[in-house]
Formats: C-alpha cells, sequence, structure tokens
C-alpha cells in the first residue's frame, strides 16, 4: 500500500520500509542496499549473471507448473517475467551489491523480488500486491537461496564463457595471420635473454597463436566441472520443502532455457557445501591470463627502443608515451594486459581462500568467488580485444634490422657445426664477436665450405628447421676436417 506518489511501503520480519514507487525491487533488497555500500558495484555489472538468475527462476517456475507445486496462472506470470529479463530487460533493477554478507540471499531475494513485480505488471496489479504473487511463497516456491545462487554463478559463469572463448579464438586467428605474413623473416632467437640459435618471426607469432589454442581447450574442459549442479538441495541439500519429481523436472527445463549441458549432483548435501569446480575454473583462467602476460612482455621486449632496444617489430603507435619526452611512445596496449593478467591472478588467490573458508554445510563466501571469476571473464575479454584490434593485427616486422643481425650474430654457427667442427666452429665464433663480420664469409675465407655449401645450410628454410637435412651429417674426425658417411 502506498504511503505517497513517490515511495510504497513494504514489511518483513523485521518491520516496514519506504520503498521508490517505481522500483521494481522491494524490501529485501533494500536491506541489502543499507547494510553493503561496499564495492559500489551492482550485480548487474555482470549481465549473464542476471540472465542466469532469471533462467533458473524461470525453470523453477516451469517445472512447480509440471508437478503441481504451483498453480499454472502465477507460474505463467513468472516464466513470462523471467522472459523479459533473459531478453535484457530491467537488469538496471539488479541493484544489490556484488560483495555482500549473507551467501547471495540478497542476491536471490532481488531476483525474486524483481521478478515478481514485473508479473503483478503484467497482471494489471500494483508493485508490491505481494498477496496476489509473492517473492518468497511463489517465485521461490521449491528454492533456497543455497541452490539457487551456486547455480545461477555457474549458469552465468558458461554463459559468459562463450563469449571469452570467441575472443581468444579471435586472437590466436590474428597471431595466426601474422605468423604467416612473417613466415620468412629470419631472427636471432634467444634463451635467457643472450642470443641462440636463428628462427623466423613466423615461428615466434605461432608459438603465440599454439599456446593460446592450448588454453582454449583447457578453459572448456574446466568449464564442464561447472555443470553440475545443486537444484532441489534447497538449504543444506537433503531437499526438504521441495517435491520429490521437482529436481529432475528442474533440471530438465533449465537444461532447455540454457542450452547448457548440466546435470544434478549425484550427492546433493555435498555439492551445496563443496565450491572447488569454482577453484579448478579460476585456476584456468589464471593459467590462460599469466600466458597472455608472457606474449605481451615478449611484445614489449621485441619492439622495445626502437633505437637503443631489440626494434625487431613495430607496435601500432597509440598515443604519445611521455609528457616530457618528445616522440616517445609506450607499449600501451601489452602493458595493459599485463595489468589484466595481474588482476586475474589475485582474484584466483580470492577464489582460493574463499573456498578455503567454507564451513560445514554451505560456503558464506560464494558472492566474493562470483565476484572474481566474472570480473576475470570480463577484463579477460575486454584485454584480449584491445590486444587483437589495437595492437596484434598492426605489428610490423623490421625485416632489414632482422637481416643484419641473422647476418652478424654467432648463432648461425651452430647450424655449420655438423661440417667444420665444434673447435673451429667457436674460434670463428669468437673472431665475428671482434670483428663484427659475417659469420658465413669467415667460414668460406677460411677454406671449410664453398660459398654454395655454406649458403645452403644458412638459408632461412634450412636454420629456422623448416626443412630439415635429408642426408646423413658429415662425421668429424679433427678440426676443419671431415670424414664422409
Amino acid at each position: 500500500m502506498a504511503s505517497d506518489a513517490t515511495t510504497r511501503t513494504e514489511s518483513d520480519s523485521l518491520g516496514s520500509m519506504e520503498i521508490p514507487a517505481d522500483a521494481y525491487w522491494g524490501i529485501h533488497t533494500a536491506r541489502a542496499l543499507e547494510n553493503f555500500p561496499i564495492s559500489m558495484r551492482p550485480i548487474s555489472v555482470y549481465r549473464d549473471l542476471v540472465v542466469a538468475l532469471a533462467m533458473v527462476k524461470q525453470a523453477s517456475a516451469r517445472a512447480n507448473k509440471e508437478i503441481g507445486a504451483l498453480d499454472a496462472s502465477r507460474a505463467d506470470l513468472i516464466d513470462q517475467a523471467a522472459q523479459r529479463v533473459i531478453d535484457g530487460e530491467f537488469h538496471d533493477q539488479f541493484v544489490v551489491g556484488v560483495i555482500q554478507g549473507g551467501a547471495g540471499t540478497s542476491t536471490n531475494m532481488n531476483a525474486n523480488e524483481v521478478i515478481t513485480n514485473i508479473a503483478l505488471e503484467m497482471a494489471g496489479r500494483e508493485k508490491g500486491d505481494y498477496a496476489f504473487l509473492s517473492p518468497i511463497d511463489h517465485t521461490n516456491r521449491s528454492q533456497s537461496t543455497n541452490d539457487v545462487y551456486p547455480t545461477a554463478i555457474k549458469v552465468g559463469l558458461g554463459l559468459d564463457l562463450q563469449s571469452l572463448l570467441e575472443e581468444l579464438d579471435l586472437l590466436r586467428q590474428s597471431f595466426l595471420k601474422k605468423a604467416d605474413e612473417f613466415h620468412d623473416v629470419l631472427k636471432v632467437g634467444r634463451t635467457q635473454l643472450q642470443d641462440a640459435v636463428p628462427m623466423t618471426l613466423g615461428q615466434e607469432f605461432h608459438g603465440f597463436a599454439t599456446t593460446l589454442g592450448e588454453d582454449h581447450h583447457r578453459l572448456r574442459e574446466n568449464a564442464h566441472l561447472l555443470y553440475e549442479i545443486n537444484m532441489g538441495a534447497t538449504a543444506i541439500g537433503t531437499g526438504i520443502t521441495t517435491h520429490p519429481d521437482y529436481s529432475r523436472a528442474v533440471l530438465r527445463h533449465l537444461r532447455e532455457i540454457s542450452e547448457l549441458d548440466l546435470e544434478t549432483a549425484e550427492d546433493l548435501v555435498e555439492s551445496t557445501s563443496d565450491t572447488g569446480a569454482f577453484m579448478s575454473f579460476s585456476s584456468s583462467l589464471k593459467r590462460n591470463a599469466i600466458k597472455l602476460s608472457k606474449i605481451s612482455n615478449d611484445l614489449r621486449l621485441l619492439s622495445s627502443g626502437p633505437q637503443a632496444g631489440f626494434g625487431e617489430i613495430n607496435l601500432p603507435p597509440r598515443q604519445a608515451g611521455s609528457s616530457i619526452m618528445p616522440g616517445k611512445v609506450n607499449p600501451v596496449i601489452p602493458e595493459v594486459v599485463n595489468q589484466v593478467a595481474f588482476a586475474v591472478a589475485g582474484a584466483d588467490l580470492t577464489v582460493t581462500m574463499a573456498v578455503e573458508g567454507g564451513q560445514l554445510q554451505l560456503n558464506a563466501f560464494e558472492p566474493v568467488i562470483a565476484h572474481s571469476i566474472f570480473q576475470s571473464i570480463t577484463w579477460m575479454r575486454r584485454g584480449m580485444r584491445t590486444l587483437r584490434v589495437n595492437c596484434v593485427d598492426g605489428i610490423t616486422a623490421n625485416r632489414e634490422r632482422l637481416g643484419t643481425m641473422v647476418g652478424s650474430s654467432v648463432g648461425v654457427i651452430t647450424a655449420l657445426t655438423p661440417f667444420i667442427g665444434y673447435t673451429a666452429a667457436a674460434a670463428l665464433a669468437k673472431t665475428a664477436l671482434l670483428t663484427k663480420r659475417n659469420v658465413g664469409d669467415l667460414v668460406v675465407e677460411a677454406g671449410l665450405m664453398s660459398r654454395d655449401e655454406v649458403d645452403k645450410q644458412l638459408s632461412p628454410a634450412r636454420l629456422s628447421g623448416l626443412q630439415a637435412v635429408t642426408r646423413a651429417i658429415p662425421i668429424i674426425t679433427k678440426p676443419g676436417a671431415v670424414e664422409g658417411p
């Protein structure tokens, strides 16, 4: 019953409160807004979590109708209201903070109240007319926060992961395109930041693509751990207040609605208290983030300088790099991806501690688990996109500089050691370092190999391993002399 034109009065077991007349949330949400002014970030920042909550409520309404636990008229109203949330409406009404006490009760009640008040309007009723349709008795029928909330998190993460995997694959393809573009560009490989043996820039970028492809598989594997849900468990896993057929019915409907390969846990008591699946999934996100950070480190090194550093590749200039040094341009895109990785690693530790901190039949810290993982996915998806669009797609190679570096690198002499012996190769490597001369020229001048043979063995295909030596390697008998096979 409205107390004035701008508010309505709602009551719970603790008393009454004035609720904004146009709000679809109610008194339980209002109390959460007072109690948890912590993150100042509403759960609506994670769109797929809100959609997942609505999917759970929709599946429950359909299941309750099917088994006769809820009359068809009320069930249909809840179903239709939930669909509107799934379609993207009313997300601004999901206002409780992402960090909250109560094991997610405030989030569940926010969903119950919003969906109920949408349904009431659709029925031509006033918001807050809970005698006709109740957030708890009807929208939350056969449910508890303790099965709704973890299930919604898992469904939401399953939905959110799809867009992350799409972005990850686009980044992988971007690196593959660069690998093809740079397939013939020789460069000096490095181990421990010291010159090693030659390779192609294409091989280096292909390696980036391969490692991202591996992460694509790992993320999908770990996602399946999330698809075990505990709907029907209610408070602690015993299923108190539910119909015997509810668990099977709600699973079937939720699978159909979400299009995820969900299954009900065999042990609902264990599933209600265990949050290990979140820890495994968070760990796979951290693995991907750290590898992205390593790739970003490599891009920063390879583009360093450009005059006094490696200077092997050019990253697209995105913004002025200094307020005091004219012309300076920094690798800001890889740098921001580094920072995303640091945040994801920290979030993974948060998840780990929250999983460990659960007691007895329920983990009260699922809100911070959910926030940490959803934030990691969100930032990683955005980080991958900016790395692809604002950096990788525009990378160019400094071919002339790379050619000069390979020509004067003593590392190329490694390819000639089977023909001239290690001792002679070491001596020539020392001479090349001192004189800055081309290694191939020194080998020919020493009479150890002909120019044609040197050019053949030092071709890009041979140096990079793309073309194997197809005949037996000569046996070294003494420095400077070889014996045929």
